[in-house]
């Protein structure tokens, strides 16, 4: 096992810490300091990664090398505290974990952000910061990043996903595997899902263009104070959940959809493209079967409208 404390020569710089994301062309004109780093080790296909930093961006890219690629900068508003905070590496050949150890003085006005490169096949088994972006790309493995303040991106990834951050947005596109997406006043987008689907927010909307979900498979879909637009292009007899307060509801799924409904609002209306034998109708309520019934529709808002659309 290795261990590598990072320590390369210094540079003075310009920072700016501007709240969410900390970027590099960021920097203003205030005298801080800044140091850059960058370290390259083997990791075998399926190795494990770890990644903990602070107030800082980060980026994973997958690559067609055998090898862990790692640069990025550590900064701070003073010298000594800048010299303090250390990049700490530790690996095997099956393993490696990155961190950015914060100095004595925990309150310092100092952070690191990364970028990554690595071998497509990988377990991201905990990539985390806080105050900074994440983007993650072409990946093939499971993978669970975390962060406040900062977007989160994922682009081109098979496998499992939990992806966490707040007051910000987390986009998906591209995806095949199992994810769930969970943030605070920030909208979710997904594009081309294909497998399992949840997405979780508040003061926000959800947009979510599925391709197909695992046969029997549910998905969530929650918000508030934000609409909800979901289509499904293909039917497995999957089990929909949807709920939102103050906004609309709006579900695209196939015309030959077997399905009971379940749709209530309040102080809204409910309308659908598709047929529905109805157990129950009003103006803010319906339940019913369509084309002769199965998974359960479930559709729930205050304050909004509920449609539900033939793709």
């Amino acid at each position: 096992m290795q261990r590598n404390w990072l320590a390369l020569s210094l540079v003075f710089g310009t920072l700016t810490l501007t709240g969410c994301d900390i970027d590099p062309s960021d920097w203003g004109s205030s005298d801080r300091y800044k140091e850059e780093f960058s370290y390259q080790h083997k990791l075998t296909p399926g190795g494990r990664v770890v990644l903990e930093t602070f107030n800082g961006s980060v980026e994973v890219l997958g690559w067609d090398g055998d090898r862990v690629d790692i640069s990025g900068t550590k900064y701070a508003s003073r010298e000594e505290v800048m010299k303090d905070l250390k990049i700490d590496v530790i690996s095997d050949p099956g393993s490696i974990r990155i961190r950015a150890l914060r100095p004595i003085e925990r309150n310092c006005n100092c952070g690191a952000r990364f970028v990554i490169k690595l071998p497509r096949k990988v377990i991201l088994d905990n990539i985390q910061t806080s105050n900074g972006s994440m983007r993650i790309e072409s990946i093939q493995g499971s993978a669970r990043l975390k962060t406040s303040n900062g977007s989160i991106r994922v682009w081109n990834v098979e496998g499992s996903l939990e992806a966490t951050t707040s007051n910000s947005s987390i986009e998906l596109d591209k995806f095949k595997g199992a994810a769930t997406l969970v943030t605070s006043n920030g909208r979710i987008k997904a594009d081309g899902v294909e497998g399992a689907f949840n997405a979780h927010t508040s003061n926000a909307s959800i947009d979510a263009q599925v391709v197909s979900l695992e046969t029997g498979r549910s998905m969530e879909l929650e918000s508030s104070n934000g609409s909800i637009n979901a289509t499904l292009d293909s039917w497995n007899n999957n089990a929909i959940r949807a709920s939102t307060s103050n906004s609309s509801i709006n579900l695209r799924v196939p015309e030959n959809i077997h399905a009971d409904l379940r749709a209530s609002t309040s102080n809204g209306s409910i309308t659908s493209d598709i047929s529905i034998n109805t157990n129950q109708f009003s103006k803010t309520k319906v339940s019913g079967q369509l084309n002769g019934g199965g998974a359960l529709l479930d559709l729930t808002s205050s304050n909004g409208n509920i449609r539900l659309l033939k793709k």
